[in-house]
């Protein structure tokens, strides 16, 4: 498994989980990038930390909605999340998802912060999360 943080110039750090269960009390205030499915035992991974937000992998969605139960789930505790088309990013592979994750679910908390189902994650991030111009 792996555990990345990308280096970037971004205002909130960005953290990538290969398995939400990586996560860590330290991660509080990143963005958490996880390859992991969506379902309910994955928010309960994710709820332990107040990230900025969370995105998992939708795993194709499955019966009941099963693969992107986490976001009901984290959005009655306020939390941001979203999840990454599974056609877009392999599940397991978090470098795949930032580099190549097409954002496929949002909660009503991701959608606040500005986040765009449809969307590519990496440049939506960038646009939300960029530093501000100082000299403005």
């Amino acid at each position: 498994m792996s555990r990345n943080h990308i280096n970037t110039s971004l205002r909130v750090p960005i953290i990538l989980l290969d398995s939400i269960t990586e996560i860590k009390p330290t991660d509080s205030g990143s963005i958490i990038v996880s390859a992991s499915h969506g379902g309910s035992s994955s928010g309960k991974f994710a709820v332990k930390v107040n990230s900025s937000v969370v995105f998992f992998n939708d795993a194709g969605v499955g019966r009941d909605a099963a693969g992107i139960a986490a976001l009901e789930f984290l959005q009655v505790k306020n939390l941001a999340a979203g999840t990454i088309g599974f056609m877009s990013a392999r599940i397991g592979n978090s470098t795949d998802s930032w580099e190549n994750g097409i954002i496929s679910y949002l909660n009503n908390s991701a959608k606040k912060i500005g986040f765009l189902e449809g969307l590519s994650l990496k440049e939506q991030v960038i646009r939300l999360y960029g530093k501000e111009d100082r000299n403005s």
